[in-house]
């Protein structure tokens, strides 16, 4: 197993919902048994995450890591697998940069307004069958009860 020793970005910018973390020399290690791997930009350099569903994006990025002559090669998504990564990311994410709160008080109101949407429509059809049902056993009693909330 990896362990991540430093995860600090160069670079971060936050596009509508993507937040890109760009990382440079010296700004990303890792430490594999008892050796230190010091990232290196040869390949993949940024982690993309999408801020509405909380995932990395560019999952296929190569990133490389080097101890003096020897190279590890690591796609993200093996990296995320055989590392705490993820911690370090979640922490980048709510600490440094706040935008993990922001993001999901949004994400909320949204989730409630899309809510009570469907809610109120799912009531509609339920009203409407019921009252194709009263019409069909010719229940004048509920068809009245369902109709006096439509007008």
């Amino acid at each position: 197993m990896l362990s991540v020793q430093r995860m600090t970005p160069f670079f971060t910018r936050k596009e509508e919902f993507r937040l890109r973390l760009v990382f440079a020399y010296q700004y990303f290690s890792i430490v594999k048994g008892d050796e230190l791997f010091h990232f290196i930009p040869t390949e993949g350099k940024e982690i993309v995450i999408n801020m509405k569903s909380l995932q990395v994006e560019n999952l296929g990025e190569v990133f490389v890591f080097q101890r003096g002559n020897r190279f590890i090669r690591l796609p993200l998504y093996q990296l995320l697998l055989i590392s705490d990564l993820h911690t370090h990311l979640k922490t980048i994410m709510e600490g440094s940069l706040d935008v993990g709160m922001e993001i999901q008080v949004e994400l909320a109101e949204e989730v409630l307004v899309e809510s009570r949407e469907l809610i109120e429509s799912l009531e509609n059809e339920n009203r409407r069958r019921m009252i194709d049902y009263a019409l069909e056993t010719n229940d004048l009693e509920l068809f009245n009860e369902l109709t006096e909330g439509m007008q």
